[in-house]
C-alpha cells in the first residue's frame, strides 16, 4: 500500500550520500528518521523500505513493527545487524553493497601493515652530523617486507585482493579460509591449517564474515599460538577477537602490536581491555571512510527501488 503521496514510503536510518538521496527521493515518500526519533514508530508501520548502514538493527522484535515492509537495504557490505533469517520468513527482501568498500579498506590495511613495519621518525629541527647518524640508525629495520610473511584469515573479496597487494610488495602469502578457494582467486597466496596461519604469519590480518560461529574466532588459545612478535589487525568485525584474552597477550608480549579497526561494542566502553595499552592501537572503524566508498554505499537506493518497482 502506498501513501496519500502514492509512493511508497522509505526510510533512511543513518547517513547515505546526499546525491543518492535525491535520487531516491524523486520515487519514494522518502523520510530520513533515527530509530530514537519520536516519530519512527508511526513511520516504521507505514514503510515498505527501509535503508540502514551499521547501527541500525533489524531483529524480529522490529520486523514485528514493520508490517508493510518489503526490502532492507543496507548501505554497506556486512549483514551482520540484519536477523536475515527473520527477514526471509516476514517475504522481506535484504540487499547490500558487496563490493562498494573493498578498495577503501585493502588501502587501509595497506598503509597500517606497511607504515608500522618501516620505522621512520619526522625531523622536526635542524639537529648536527651526530645526531642525524643516531637517528638513522635508530629506524634501522631488521627486515624487509619480502623476508615476512603475511597471513590472511579469510580469503573473500577483500581478503583475495590483500594477498594480490601484499604478494606484490614481496610478502610470502599464507591464508586459511572455510570454503576451498579457486586457485585464480589466490593471487598466489598458499592455503594452510588455522595451527600454521597462527603460527608463521609475521603479519596477520582478519577479514572474515560475520557468521555467529566466528565470535571469539580467536581467543586465549590462538593467540598463544601467534608468533611473540606479530603485527595483528583486525578489520572485519569485533566479535571475532576476545579482547580480554588479547588484552592479557599483548601485556605478556611486548613486542607483539594489533591494530583494531573494529569493536565490540562500539563506541568502545571506559572499560574496554584494550584501551591504555601501548602495543595496542584502536581505531573509530575507518577502514570504509573514503569518500568514494561512501558513495558506493550508498547507492543501495538503486536496488531497494528496484524491489518495491519504483
Amino acid at each position: 500500500m502506498h501513501t496519500m503521496s502514492g509512493k511508497p514510503l522509505v526510510i533512511l536510518t543513518e547517513y547515505l550520500d546526499d546525491e543518492a538521496v535525491a535520487w531516491i527521493s524523486e520515487r519514494t515518500d522518502f523520510h530520513r528518521c533515527g530509530c530514537d526519533d519520536p516519530a519512527f514508530s508511526d513511520l516504521l508501520k507505514q514503510a515498505e523500505g527501509l535503508i540502514i548502514r551499521t547501527y541500525t538493527t533489524v531483529d524480529q522484535a522490529f520486523l514485528d513493527q514493520a508490517p508493510m515492509l518489503k526490502v532492507v537495504g543496507r548501505a554497506g557490505v556486512g549483514l551482520d545487524n540484519v536477523d536475515q533469517e527473520a527477514c526471509r520468513k516476514r517475504g522481506v527482501e535484504v540487499v547490500n553493497t558487496p563490493d562498494a568498500n573493498r578498495q577503501a579498506v585493502v588501502e587501509y590495511v595497506t598503509s597500517i601493515t606497511t607504515g608500522l613495519l618501516r620505522k621512520k621518525t619526522p625531523l622536526t629541527e635542524s639537529i648536527d652530523s651526530k645526531a642525524w647518524g643516531h637517528l638513522r640508525d635508530d629506524n634501522l629495520v631488521a627486515r624487509q617486507m619480502n623476508q615476512m610473511t603475511l597471513g590472511i584469515l579469510g580469503l573473500g573479496k577483500i581478503g583475495s585482493r590483500i594477498a594480490e597487494v601484499a604478494r606484490a610488495i614481496g610478502f610470502t602469502v599464507i591464508y586459511n579460509d572455510l570454503e576451498d578457494i579457486p586457485q585464480s582467486n589466490r593471487h598466489g597466496a598458499s592455503p594452510v591449517e588455522l595451527s600454521t596461519l597462527l603460527s608463521e604469519s609475521d603479519v596477520l590480518t582478519v577479514h572474515v564474515d560475520g557468521r555467529h560461529s566466528n565470535r571469539n574466532l580467536l581467543s586465549e588459545d590462538q593467540f598463544q599460538q601467534m608468533r611473540p612478535d606479530v603485527l595483528l589487525l583486525n578489520t572485519s568485525r569485533g566479535f571475532v577477537l576476545d579482547a580480554q584474552a588479547l588484552a592479557e597477550f599483548l601485556r605478556s608480549h611486548p613486542q607483539a602490536r594489533a591494530v583494531l579497526d573494529v569493536h565490540e561494542p562500539e563506541p568502545i566502553p571506559a572499560d574496554y581491555p584494550l584501551l591504555g595499552l601501548s602495543n595496542a592501537v584502536l581505531y573509530p572503524h575507518l577502514a570504509s571512510r573514503t569518500r568514494t566508498a561512501q558513495i558506493n554505499m550508498s547507492w543501495v537506493v538503486r536496488d531497494v527501488a528496484r524491489v518495491l518497482g519504483c
